[in-house]
């Protein structure tokens, strides 16, 4: 887990890389990883552009010698000129076509591939990482993010070539017809080329704003339509709807100021090709009238300004698309670049599971600097047994067990398994040696099936069957329309409470991990659903090393060992008996609960 200190200085340096606008090494980067790999095609996207631009070239040319030809009443070229114009536009429409196909075929294979390797790096992420923002926040970067960098990619690899190539072919024919008047129309560019430039940057400062703020935007969306419920029962419709306004204001705010930015770049362009149109007149007009030039020079080289003035504009406002896509870029290769701390070692060796034994050795945990979770932890769960974590709410339990699998990794001390440090065995053989059982159920959105099936992916359907069995599952599977292969819904949701932490238990049947860690599995049940959970948990507990939390301490009397947590760290330890005949931390939780539960049995008078 990155300190916070380190995390706060990658944060300010991304910051400070994004306000100097450096767009070069980002793009430099995304030619490296993404766009080299497809190499082949853009070098046929290039090829369609050449054509494309040089059929365009083409037109002042043709509109030179065609006046000058009716100048000179040749038939021959009034006849053969439209047979050439025919050509023309028809191989830069083809072109067109060719090159729309081919780009939309690249770009989106790219998009599809950064995609695709964003996703892995944050399901391989720590969880501190990940944890650093809202899900809705992380969801917004797969699509906002993603259209700015899908319209970037989009014009850079057709706009971008196209129009310098475009600009390239009618600054040859403005040259071919007069050099002199090509000068004089080319010394507005950098008048222009600043303000571009310096608009670019405001756009790229804004679109960060927007982007992060359209995320905040996300995650308040996702919060309030979930939260509902509790929203029209404690009245907060108000607040919720006041909170959003002042988003949707701010979003609207800075959409405004990008949109503003742009539209100061077509007056720009346009002033700046007035001035050299007019300069080019002035020019050209006296050297006809005293036959220096003909009216065919005049039309062909206004022509070539002309069409110039086109791609030039495509390109200043390209500049801005870039800008905004830079952004988009800088946030997704940030995530990319977070390397996750929780990795194999090198030389990492499998797990050798013996008995199962779990000692956490003088631990020591911190979320960050100041946030001590554990200190000084001494425990051994033996192998075969159960060991019960107790405490108050915030006193380290599930920080405790969020080690054993490397949730993770410790300050200080060690966690063994077996006498094998965690750390220095493979993520991969740790994780398979444990099973976990939670409150938090996690089902996808797929069939039954597949939800246990997660415990062992090459599992038969008659080991399936025989998971769900041993869970108390298969009953309530078999009377769903499709059984084993009924969608349960996003999250689970078609399930009851019950019957989802049913599946959850048969994935964990199914997984026969040696180590079982159970967080609070039955906190949130019926009666009903609870004794049957509990005696799926009876059965899966037989033979397994066993971590259990629960604050029902009717649930844990049975443990072999009975571990009391208070602020992080181990304040008793013995079987139910002995702790309630010390009197102790133990005996007063005891108390508290008897009490609880007698006054929620007593009827309101």
């Amino acid at each position: 887990m990155l300190p916070g200190r380190l995390i706060l200085e990658r944060t300010m340096a991304r910051k400070s890389l994004l306000s100097r606008g450096d767009t070069t090494p980002l793009i430099r980067r995304l030619w490296r990883d993404w766009m080299r790999p497809h190499a082949r095609a853009l070098a046929l996207v290039l090829v369609l552009v050449v054509l494309v631009s040089g059929a365009t070239g083409l037109y002042p040319v043709l509109i030179k010698a065609a006046f000058d030809a009716f100048s000179a009443k040749d038939q021959t070229a009034i006849y053969l000129g439209p047979i050439f114009v025919i050509a023309v536009t028809s191989v830069k429409g083809f072109s067109l076509l060719a090159l729309t196909i081919l780009t939309n075929r690249v770009v989106t294979k790219i998009e599809a591939d950064m995609q695709t390797a964003l996703y892995g790096h944050l399901i391989d992420a720590d969880l501190a990482q990940i944890g650093r923002e809202s899900p809705a926040a992380l969801t917004q970067r797969f699509t906002t993010d993603f259209l700015f960098i899908k319209e970037a990619l989009t014009r850079l690899s057709t706009v971008f070539l196209r129009e310098v190539t475009t600009i390239v072919a009618l600054v040859a024919a403005m040259i071919w017809i007069d050099p002199v008047l090509t000068v004089v129309a080319g010394l507005t560019v950098p008048f222009i080329a600043y303000p571009i430039e310096k608009i670019g940057r405001k756009l790229r400062r804004v679109a960060i704003s927007t982007q992060e703020q359209t995320g905040r935007m996300a995650s308040l969306i996702t919060e309030s339509l979930a939260g509902t419920r509790i929203a029209k029962t404690y009245n907060l419709e108000g607040y919720l709807k006041a909170k959003a306004a002042h988003t949707f204001d701010e979003i609207r705010r800075l959409k405004m100021k990008a949109a503003n930015a742009r539209g100061r770049l077509d007056p720009l362009l346009e002033a700046g090709g007035g001035f050299a149109v007019a300069a080019v007149l002035v020019l050209i007009g006296q050297r006809i009238v005293s036959g220096g030039s003909t009216v065919g020079d005049f039309t062909g080289f206004v022509s070539a300004l002309i069409l110039a003035a086109q791609p030039i504009r495509a390109l200043g406002n390209l500049n801005a698309i870039v800008q905004e896509a830079a952004a988009a870029l800088q946030r997704t290769f940030a995530v990319m670049d977070e390397a996750p701390q929780i990795k194999d070692r090198p030389n990492a060796l499998p797990l050798a599971v013996k008995g199962g034994e779990v000692r956490f050795q003088d631990l020591g945990f911190s979320y960050g600097q100041n946030l001590v979770a554990l200190d000084h932890i001494d425990l051994v769960a033996e192998a075969g047994r159960t060991t019960a974590l107790v405490g108050r709410s915030g006193s380290g339990k599930s920080t405790l067990m969020s080690l054993v699998p490397r949730l993770y990794d410790v300050t200080r001390g060690a966690v063994l398994i077996d006498g094998q440090n965690v750390r220095d065995v493979t993520l991969t053989s740790l994780r398979a040696a444990i099973a976990v059982v939670s409150q938090d159920v996690v089902l996808f959105d797929d069939t039954v099936r597949a939800n246990i099936a997660f415990g062992r992916p090459d599992a038969t359907d008659e080991e399936i069957t025989a998971a769900a069995k041993a869970a108390a599952a298969h009953d309530f599977i078999m009377r769903m329309p499709e059984g084993y292969d009924t969608m349960v819904g996003t999250g689970g949701g078609r399930l009851s409470g019950g019957e989802r932490q049913r599946v959850s238990l048969a994935r964990a049947f199914l997984k026969d991990a040696p180590i079982l860690l159970l967080d609070e599995a039955t906190s949130a049940l019926d009666s009903e659903s609870e004794r049957l959970v509990q005696d799926a948990i009876r059965r899966l507990m037989q033979g397994r090393t066993t971590l259990v939390i629960a604050h029902r301490l009717s649930t844990v009397r049975d443990a072999d060992k009975i571990v009391v947590m208070e602020a992080g760290r181990i304040v008793e330890t013995g079987s139910h008996e002995a702790l309630i005949a010390k009197a102790g931390a133990y005996a007063r939780l005891h108390r508290l609960q008897l009490s609880d539960d007698a006054e929620t049995a007593t009827p309101a008078a």
